[in-house]
């Protein structure tokens, strides 16, 4: 359903007296929920409301002006001062600037994991040495002989100077960010002020990656104006490089919404300036791409249907894309993208398994047909799961498989672009990561349905929802390290929890003895201490239970990454309605900034809302 603002104001206006049957009720609630929100939108905006009404273009045209003023560089380095050394051999040694700002680099890493793993190390030193003067890689040719030490003390001190800094020198601090944030944080897209994401490029650094990246710990680049790319309308003020320097290219490309772009040296990625998440192109677009998921609600029957259909075809071709298509749908495993060979980690995806990935397992663990998969997928997070899949798939697994080497295409006849132009000709804009929005999205309302109970207090009801969360981050594979404060976090937690008991234990005798007070006495004032302490039971009660949730809450995510599915797979709506439905605040489930960004979803969904 291709539904845009402007069509949907107009129809209100010259069809305000339409009778609409049974099948046009979906685009009617539609519209009106949509209505809602745009209502919403003008009066959060005031006088800005007209913006929401503006026609939007059929022909790719995202802006009609774009005007801001680049991006806020990092500053430039500042040196150690004298007393802070370096040492090579227990012999303290005077570094160049470019080697010593690399060096601090590392300093600052000391006591994080990453620079105890040889990978990152070896990154580190061979980017280093790089940079080095003749000089110093004739002195420098062992990293385990560096003594960063001293660089480690001086930023530990550092940062707990700022921490301790005075309320006014904080104050200041503050409204030099904001003064930066009023001068580079917003534009004007189509005569109205848009707050921009992030407008400061990242500082140069080490790069970490997560999993076990292999390019873990090689240096990431300064970047420069001259690495920059600008974006904006050809009647705007074009921004004004730095002093002494100037932009890459400037151009005026109206049909992407980024203000402007770099290439970070790493994984020669493209990154961008963007505008804010609340901004009304995002809101838009993010609207938009929950409801091609849910347009996939009507047809994934039949999708189904004939996948599986095609798991018995005499085309090897139509298997393997059944199998693989199978394996998106249940799996939610990404379609993989074909890279040059040394280019980045070894990831893969659906499409770009190999046979060494999976074992078939005929039964395992009490289940039948069960294939274990075993591989690095998108930012070189493990992937592993033990899986019982359906007879016909394991069998075409198995022939798929056949004088194959382990280093072989699983799919040796697919790639991503013939499935993804398969998934083109089954709906209009599926792809496998609206398969995953899908089903990450059904999953967590069919999961909020099942644990949550009206009864709950607030604190169980965001444990159910937190369960539900997690359920589709395990369907994703959202991983995380513990985070090293998980212990101690525990640990002060369980001390509460253990003075709270103590508190009810004590708060239970009390109310014995006012019991037995009361029933001596026989007196107003006895029977009204009674009733107080009865109360301060039932609080402490209630306090002790959100304790225990809270711990257990903590413990069962302690390895499972919530925000990602939350922010970018479940369709917001789907949240907003279920804590209008069951009375919890949206604050509990969404931050400030969370918030903004899901405006639309907050004014548009009721209680009522059924992805």
């Amino acid at each position: 359903m291709r539904t845009h603002i402007g069509n949907i104001l107009w129809l209100k206006r010259v069809a305000p007296s339409v009778c609409y049957d049974t099948k046009s009720s979906y685009l009617l609630n539609a519209w009106r929920r949509q209505s809602l929100w745009l209502g919403a939108a003008q009066r959060r905006e005031g006088s800005a409301g007209s913006r929401w009404q503006e026609e939007k273009s059929e022909d790719g045209v995202k802006w009609k002006q774009l005007e801001h003023k680049g991006p806020y560089f990092a500053p430039l380095y500042e040196p150690l001062p004298d007393e802070v050394r370096f040492f090579y051999d227990g012999k303290a040694m005077k570094l160049s600037l470019a080697a010593e700002e690399i060096a601090t680099f590392y300093g600052k890493m000391l006591d994080h994991e990453y620079t105890t793993k040889e990978v990152f190390q070896n990154n580190f030193f061979s980017d280093w040495r790089k940079e080095m003067t003749v000089e110093e890689k004739k002195i420098i040719k062992h990293l385990d002989k560096c003594d960063f030490t001293e660089i480690h003390k001086y930023f530990v001190d550092k940062n707990e100077a700022r921490k301790a800094l005075p309320k006014e020198e904080k104050q200041k601090l503050k409204e030099e960010a904001e003064r930066l944030q009023e001068e580079f944080g917003y534009c004007i897209l189509d005569g109205h002020r848009e707050k921009i994401g992030n407008f400061k490029t990242e500082p140069p650094g080490l790069f970490r990656g997560r999993g076990d990246h292999p390019k873990m710990g090689m240096l990431k680049k300064r970047i420069m104006p001259e690495d920059v790319i600008i974006n904006c309308s050809r009647d705007s003020k074009i921004p004004e490089p730095p002093p002494g320097h100037k932009w890459k290219e400037v151009r005026f490309d109206n049909t992407v919404t980024w203000l402007a772009s770099w290439t970070e040296n790493i994984q020669n990625s493209i990154k961008y300036i963007m505008l804010n998440p609340s901004s009304k192109l995002k809101g838009e677009k993010d609207w938009q791409k929950y409801e091609v998921a849910r347009r996939l609600k009507g047809v994934v029957d039949k999708i189904r249907f004939q996948y599986r259909f095609d798991w018995k075809s005499r085309e090897m071709k139509k298997r393997q894309r059944a199998v693989a298509l199978y394996f998106i749908d249940k799996l939610a495993l990404r379609a993989g993208n074909e890279k040059e060979e040394g280019e980045t980690a070894d990831t893969v995806g659906c499409c770009s398994l190999r046979v060494e990935h999976i074992q078939l397992h005929r039964e395992l663990d009490g289940q039948e047909h069960v294939v274990e998969f075993d591989f690095l997928g998108k930012d070189s997070i493990r992937y592993y799961n033990k899986v019982p899949v359906e007879k016909p798939v394991f069998k075409n697994l198995q022939l798929f498989m056949e004088n194959k080497d382990p280093g072989d295409d699983l799919f040796d006849r697919l790639n991503t672009s013939t499935l993804n132009k398969h998934l083109q000709d089954l709906m209009d804009g599926l792809t496998a990561k609206v398969f995953r929005t899908y089903n990450a999205s059904i999953t967590l309302q069919e999961q909020l349905k099942a644990l949550t109970n009206a009864e709950d207090n607030v604190a169980a009801k965001i444990l159910s929802y937190n369960r539900a969360n997690r359920a589709v981050a395990i369907l994703c594979n959202h991983q995380r390290a513990t985070p090293k404060t998980f212990e101690k976090s525990m640990q002060n937690l369980q001390t509460k929890i253990d003075a709270k008991k103590e508190q009810l234990a004590m708060a239970k005798q009390e109310l014995k003895r006012a019991k037995a007070d009361a029933k001596v006495r026989k007196d107003v004032k006895s029977k009204s201490n009674v009733d107080k302490k009865k109360k301060l039971l039932v609080k402490l009660e209630e306090q002790l239970m959100r304790l225990c949730t809270q711990a257990t809450d903590k413990e069962e995510n302690k390895q499972v990454a919530l925000g990602t599915s939350k922010l970018n797979y479940l369709d917001p709506r789907i949240s907003v309605a279920w804590c209008k439905k069951f009375g919890v605040p949206l604050e509990k489930i969404y931050n400030k900034t969370q918030r903004e960004k899901f405006a639309w979803a907050i004014d548009m969904a009721d209680e009522e809302f059924n992805f």
